[in-house]
């Protein structure tokens, strides 16, 4: 082997082992002090057959959660091309200001919650410049409805747009660009930008947003493979990419840690016991024991939903419970 080919391999060796041990090797900084909140979409209520607004009000109410990431889905506030319909989200966030709660709205086409992309059945066979053209409309509507809001602290642009996931008829970088851009001209809240926290290094949501939100999911079923899947990464491998866009003045928060099952069926269509593979008590602790010791001071569990739909439909209150004790 040539010189120069061996000291080429020989370096490029060493950067390999100096980038894993500075994402997998050393001890994080727990917190203690971290702040809980919740994702909520009606979409994901109204799918479990439960009472929307009093699985909301318990959530404000009995549980006393104060932080609230709310999904507005387009396909839901714009069902007919022009008439829009915001009497869910208006009593939510009035709600929310009754109590000095704090809202996220997360807004566009791709939203939290399955299918991913929420696009009305009116908006469904239009070509991909007329679509944005209308989501950019749609934008426009929502954000100068709400910016006022005495609750809302941020808005959510889109969600994880890097990664291939949902039933969406297209992704675009560009035109997340161009979203941001256009929220930002109207209101100049913080925006967060999503990604996986365990199959991207977020460096594109940190050129973007001001905010980086990231996904913490333990276990989860693989479709691909047939099996389930259970993430491995070490707490370090979150804080040394959080510490890394810290230096560029972004900061990070957990927007999904994972609190209800991730099933090879739906959850309705679960066995309990099924559930419990990916989503026991024991795996609830230890994924918020898990979301301390990473050191990000801000999390938004998945699953707030599924938690009342356990206690009310299951006679599994234990989850409910747990998160009582927690947020209060």
């Amino acid at each position: 082997m040539k010189p120069i080919i061996k000291n080429t391999l020989l370096l490029m060796l060493l950067f390999f082992l100096l980038v894993f041990a500075y994402f997998f090797i050393g001890f994080s900084s727990p917190k203690e002090d971290v702040s809980w909140g919740i994702n909520y979409s009606v979409k994901q209520v109204d799918f479990l057959e439960l009472d929307p607004n009093q699985a909301y009000l318990a959530l404000l109410d009995d549980l006393k959660v104060r932080n609230i990431k709310i999904s507005v889905h387009w396909d839901l506030i714009e069902k007919q091309s022009n008439s829009f319909d915001f009497s869910d989200l208006d009593w939510q966030i009035q709600e929310a200001e009754k109590r000095g709660v704090d809202i996220v709205l997360a807004i566009g086409m791709k939203t939290p919650r399955w299918p991913e992309c929420h696009v009305p059945n009116w908006a469904m066979n239009m070509n991909k410049k007329d679509q944005q053209d209308r989501i950019l409309r749609m934008l426009s509507v929502v954000v100068n409805r709400y910016k006022d809001s005495s609750s809302l602290i941020a808005w959510q642009v889109e969600n994880e747009v890097f990664l291939n996931f949902g039933a969406c008829p297209w992704s675009d970088a560009s035109f997340l660009k161009k979203e941001v851009e256009f929220v930002k001209k109207i209101d100049n809240k913080p925006i967060i930008i999503t990604e996986s926290g365990e199959l991207s290094l977020w460096l594109r949501s940190g050129l973007i947003g001001d905010i980086i939100g990231v996904t913490t999911y333990r276990k989860v079923w693989q479709e691909q493979f047939k099996y389930y899947l259970s993430y491995h990464f070490p707490p370090i491998f979150y804080e040394r990419r959080a510490n890394l866009l810290s230096l560029f003045g972004k900061k990070v928060i957990g927007t999904e840690l994972q609190a209800e099952p991730w099933c090879k069926q739906s959850i309705i269509n679960a066995s309990i016991d099924e559930q419990m593979t990916t989503m026991s008590l024991n795996d609830f602790r230890e994924n918020i024991s898990f979301a301390r010791k990473t050191g990000i001071d801000t999390f938004y569990f998945w699953g707030a939903e599924w938690w009342y739909w356990m206690k009310e439909k299951q006679n599994h209150p234990e989850y409910w419970e747990e998160a009582r004790y927690l947020f209060q």
